[in-house]
């Protein structure tokens, strides 16, 4: 590939993007472990650090963030402590809050995570996943269409939490395209096929496998490919980009379909790496990114990411050294 990454990744300062889905805080307690709880056959946890940071689609708006461009966080939250803790985890990184809508009828969905000794020992989850009501998914419409005004591209994260559902995952793309502004989704099985008409579609391997109900081995690329053109004739959507972990990811058209292997890495934790791979391929398309080049470098930092313990945002230089170094 013959690009001219600095150029591009200039270009990605320029950018707007629109984000709406779950937004997440991701909460954690590291310590050790060295007894059993007296009380209960349980390990008893010494914390001696604490954490949190934006999860969800608040990790996509810090991948977007961190490459330069300039996200836009569209969500509903809940009037809680958690909600409060959200909104000063996005003023600490620079964020705009002015699309979060409040309500009374949600909790901010908050994962809490204890790691003993570097293992995940239990996950508490705070949340409610039911649909948005009427109310609140139209003040979301409302916010979705003042935002979309400035827009260079929409990323749609789902994350089957409730703020994305059937009632008005047709009415935001109806409004992107009026608008003039690709969409991107980020899907889980909930709602997997009511995507239709979009820009780019970026399911991983088990989802593209949950949403159409498949049991064919889709490491096989003949498999995969025949899947996605399935989906797409389902879809009606101009792109597929399916993350496969290991062995790299699939992207498809009409007129053609590239497989990008997966770089050797010291994989340390995949969590997030959807959500960088996301917002490298959003801001790529934005762009007009030929399509291989598109996948390559989402490829690439989503890989990088998976180096790193816990969900952190890709780091544009480190990016664009190893784009230099392994796309050149």
């Amino acid at each position: 590939m013959h690009t001219d990454f600095d150029s591009l990744f200039r270009s990605f300062r320029s950018l707007r993007v629109l984000i709406v889905g779950d937004v997440m805080v991701d909460a954690y307690y590291f310590g050790s472990v060295d007894r059993i709880s007296p009380e209960a056959p349980v390990p008893v946890v010494l914390v001696d650090k604490q954490e949190t940071r934006l999860g969800g689609a608040g990790n996509v708006a810090l991948n977007v963030h961190a490459l330069g461009a300039q996200p836009v966080l569209c969500t509903v939250i809940g009037t809680d402590k958690e909600g409060e803790d959200l909104r000063a985890l996005l003023r600490e990184q620079g964020l705009s809050e002015r699309g979060i809508l409040e309500s009374d009828k949600r909790k901010t969905t908050t994962k809490t995570r204890v790691i003993g000794n570097k293992h995940q020992i239990v996950r508490i989850d705070h949340e409610l996943t039911g649909n948005l009501d009427k109310m609140d998914s139209f003040l979301l419409l409302e916010s979705v269409k003042r935002e979309l005004e400035q827009a260079d591209v929409l990323i749609m994260e789902d994350y089957n939490k409730g703020v994305l559902h059937e009632g008005n995952i047709k009415a935001i793309i109806a409004l992107a395209k009026e608008a003039g502004v690709p969409v991107v989704v980020d899907p889980k099985k909930k709602n997997f096929l009511e995507y239709t008409g979009v820009t780019l579609f970026k399911p991983n391997l088990k989802e593209i496998r949950e949403g159409l109900n498949l049991s064919d081995d889709l490491r096989q690329l003949d498999h995969l490919s025949a899947a996605v053109a399935a989906l797409q004739e389902k879809l009606g959507n101009t792109y597929t980009m399916v993350t496969l972990s290991e062995q790299g990811v699939y992207i498809a058209a009409k007129d053609q379909s590239h497989h990008v292997p997966a770089h050797v890495r010291n994989i340390a934790d995949v969590s997030g790496a959807g959500d960088t791979v996301v917002s490298v391929a959003a801001l790529c398309l934005a762009l007009g990114t030929e399509l291989r080049l598109l996948a390559a470098l989402s490829n690439l930092a989503g890989g990088i990411v998976c180096e790193q313990t816990g969900v952190v945002p890709i780091q544009a230089e480190l990016l664009k050294s190893e784009a230099e170094r392994l796309l050149l």
